[in-house]
């Protein structure tokens, strides 16, 4: 177990974390309301977040889910395509997409494929945790990793380790090729630019410990008829893997990306996460719980992560505005314990009963980064009802979900506070986002990153008033 160390006073240790972090931080952040101080957009804690062993138990257990899950839903939505399983699933998933998006997800030869970096977010409650995403690209590895290498040095023992997030990503990307120094470039985008320097880091990070890892603009790939090529310190040296670090709804805008999808098709090139925007959707969410694909979520996952799942996932609806049947009902929808058949009864409900999100599916800048959430019990009556139906109306070119409230747990965390010169305690709901890194068909735990927001704050995401920390594990819980 992790213990803290005994030597250093809180105020110290929060001052030689931000004194050993780059200046300007590796992630943007809200500067205007920033300490002028503070190299880190956001509030630094002594002390990584405390998990007890049976929360840090349940984490390494849930990778394996995950990844079964990804495949299931990988092959289910195959099964769709090839009328095995019923059209309205694939129709579902490919709404909104260009032709050439979905061509490129139903290549066969990216079939079995599915992304190396699983991490849900997770909110922490008093029933245990509670997934509201599972994103296929995401960021934070790179200045998770940075700080974590601060609080280890000062003696935490965290989870994935000192450098798990850092030297996971490259091992994984390894082991898929099955090479021993394969040379990767992490390929970022104008549209992912605030995550530019933290994977440049990244990079750095596994350079010098001679892994041959690029962080790259997608314009910087060079290629000629055998694959891509990348210009290292004079010399053109051959690509084995891409890490895409772009979303496919920006496709158009990425120089390079047919250059970069031809040569993954002829597998001249490992491309991760796969070009597969149907895995990147929210949508999964519901599909999981629609009672018409039960017997396929068991045959596939087992009763065992099935029941897992549906514990873990909150109840998630598809906001499809065609008209249900007056003899059906939205399978199990009962806001106030009554049944509904029409959308439209949502909009008037008290604000005790609306405790629902609203949010984009994917293949949309609005689904990602908490934009485009509205929280039903946090809006006045009208504004939830106009949201609703601006979700329904925008259905056949971004749909969007529903997905029940739960509420985060309070924990207590401490900060520093630059204008005081004081440590602060404070109150408030912890997002949980474990990295596994996949390593042939065993996804590993490689560290874990927490944001504590504010407890008043209902949508929780990275901020400047929030505390980031990397989490460890201890038997006596400090955060009643």
């Amino acid at each position: 177990m992790s213990a803290a160390p005994t030597a250093c006073l809180p105020r110290d240790i929060c001052l030689s974390i931000n004194e050993r972090s780059p200046v300007g931080g590796l992630f943007a952040g809200d500067r205007e309301h920033l300490h002028p101080d503070s190299r880190l957009p956001w509030r630094i804690s002594p002390e990584p977040f405390w998990l007890t062993p049976a929360e840090t138990a349940y984490l390494e257990q849930l990778g394996p889910a995950l990844l079964a899950f990804q495949k299931a839903a990988n092959l289910l939505y195959q099964h769709s395509v090839r009328g095995l399983q019923p059209a309205w699933i694939h129709d579902y998933l490919d709404m909104g997409k260009p032709a050439d998006v979905v061509e490129l997800g139903r290549m066969n030869r990216f079939r079995s494929q599915v992304p190396v970096v699983i991490r849900p977010d997770l909110l922490l409650t008093d029933q245990g945790f509670r997934l509201t995403e599972l994103d296929s690209v995401p960021g934070g590895m790179g200045f998770t990793a940075q700080v974590a290498a601060r609080y280890a040095e000062v003696g935490y023992d965290l989870i994935g380790g000192a450098t798990g997030l850092a030297d996971g990503l490259y091992e994984a990307i390894a082991a898929a090729l099955a090479l021993e120094r394969p040379v990767v470039a992490l390929a970022v985008s104008d549209e992912s630019e605030s995550y530019r320097e933290e994977m440049r880091w990244l990079a750095q990070s596994q350079a010098r410990q001679g892994r041959p890892m690029y962080c790259v603009h997608p314009r910087d790939l060079h290629f000629d008829e055998n694959g891509l090529l990348l210009e290292v310190d004079g010399a053109r040296v051959r690509v084995d893997a891409v890490y895409r670090f772009f979303e496919l709804f920006d496709l158009k805008n990425i120089p390079r990306a047919e250059i970069i999808a031809y040569f993954a098709k002829k597998s001249a090139v490992r491309l991760t996460p796969p070009l597969k925007a149907y895995l990147e959707e929210k949508m999964w969410l519901a599909l999981v719980h629609h009672p018409l694909l039960a017997a396929f979520w068991e045959r596939e996952l087992g009763l065992e992560v099935l029941s897992r799942l549906l514990q873990l996932v909150p109840r998630t609806w598809i906001l499809d505005p065609r008209p249900v049947p007056p003899h059906a009902t939205i399978p199990g929808l009962t806001p106030g314990g009554r049944a509904i058949g029409d959308w439209q009864a949502l909009a008037h409900l008290t604000k005790r009963q609306r405790e629902y999100v609203i949010k984009p599916s994917g293949f949309s800048a609005m689904a990602y980064e908490s934009r485009g959430v509205s929280v039903g019990h946090d809006l006045p009556e009208e504004e939830w009802a106009e949201r609703l139906d601006l979700a329904l109306a925008a259905f056949e070119g971004s749909p969007h979900i529903l997905q029940e409230f739960h509420k985060p747990a309070q924990r207590m965390v401490s900060y520093y506070d630059f204008a005081s010169g004081e440590v602060r305690p404070m109150r408030g709901r912890a997002l949980v986002r474990p990295y596994y890194y996949v390593h042939g068909d065993e996804p590993r735990l490689a560290g874990v990153q927490v944001v504590v927001c504010p407890a008043d704050k209902k949508i929780l995401h990275g901020m400047v008033d929030a505390v980031l920390v990397p989490a460890a594990t201890r038997s006596t819980q400090a955060n009643p």
